[in-house]
């Protein structure tokens, strides 16, 4: 797939979507954003920077949202230019999608909407490149249907997203055997490392989370393969309004980008030797 003038795909060389959960003030998401930029280009990945100008499923109605879609789309916009990055946002069910997709470059679409068949197709009629999440209620063979959905809608720009799946109260769990399944749609397949590492609700008011592990659960879906890698960062995750902590420390992404990027170029030096004995979507 053409993904902004770079081919990326499962056996294609990783890529990055990366950035603060929410957007906060602009001098905070310029400064991230420059750093990200340079991290990539020492590393040498193309990287989408990502950050939300509304959180609509925080879990208290206490809980930071962003700026709002004006302000944020501006400060968006800023970043676009100024650093010369591609942006990736969210839209949510009462989003004027047609706005943003004039400032941003990739739609993405909410795990808990991917089941809303006339919201999923209003984003895909965009006709931007969309990283649709897979719900936490969702098998993976699941996404067949919602890619259908997209392409029926005119939209062959359909990355699928893993972020884990719910496993009891609180908890989140990746099914590495889901990333290799969605292959089989034939969309570049993106793993949420930190999104997966998640607690919802954990902590009564807001979520919680196990970031130690964001690097444990990058590493194994890069060994899948897998055709990029989403990452929520922050300078001081621990202060940050949203997903705090589940996000990686943006002074330790390159050490951690390093690693992923030499276990890609080795998985995807061979075949998968899975292809071979591919199993029926489902039978997992």
């Amino acid at each position: 797939m053409q993904l902004l003038g770079h081919q990326v795909g499962n056996r294609e060389p990783l890529f990055l979507i990366a950035g603060p959960c929410v957007v906060e003030d602009e001098t905070l998401m310029l400064n991230v954003a420059t750093e990200l930029k340079a991290i990539a280009d020492r590393v040498g990945i193309f990287l989408i920077f990502k950050s939300s100008f509304d959180k609509a499923n925080r879990t208290s109605t206490s809980s930071y949202r962003g700026p709002g879609m004006a302000q944020g789309l501006e400060i968006l916009a800023k970043v676009r230019s100024q650093v010369g990055v591609a942006v990736l946002t969210d839209l949510h069910e009462d989003t004027p999608i047609d706005e943003v997709a004039d400032v941003v470059d990739v739609l993405q679409t909410p795990a808990f909407l991917v089941r809303q068949t006339n919201f999923m197709q209003r984003v895909a009629r965009a006709k931007k490149p969309m990283n649709i999440k897979k719900g936490q209620f969702q098998a993976p063979w699941d996404m067949h249907n919602v890619v259908q959905k997209c392409r029926a809608a005119g939209n062959d720009q359909v990355m699928l997203c893993e972020r884990g799946v719910c496993f009891g109260y609180n908890t989140l769990i990746s099914d590495m055997r889901s990333l290799a399944v969605m292959r089989s749609t034939a969309c570049p397949v993106v793993f949420d490392a930190t999104h997966s590492v998640q607690q919802p609700g954990g902590q009564g008011t807001a979520s919680g989370g196990q970031r130690e592990m964001v690097p444990v659960l990058a590493r194994a879906a890069v060994a899948v393969g897998v055709a990029g890698v989403f990452m929520e960062t922050h300078p001081d995750p621990d202060q940050a309004p949203s997903d705090g902590p589940n996000m990686w420390p943006l002074g330790r992404m390159e050490e951690l980008l390093k690693t992923l990027v030499e276990l890609d170029h080795l998985v995807k030096s061979r075949p998968y030797s899975e292809d071979s004995l591919a199993s029926p979507a489902g039978s997992v």
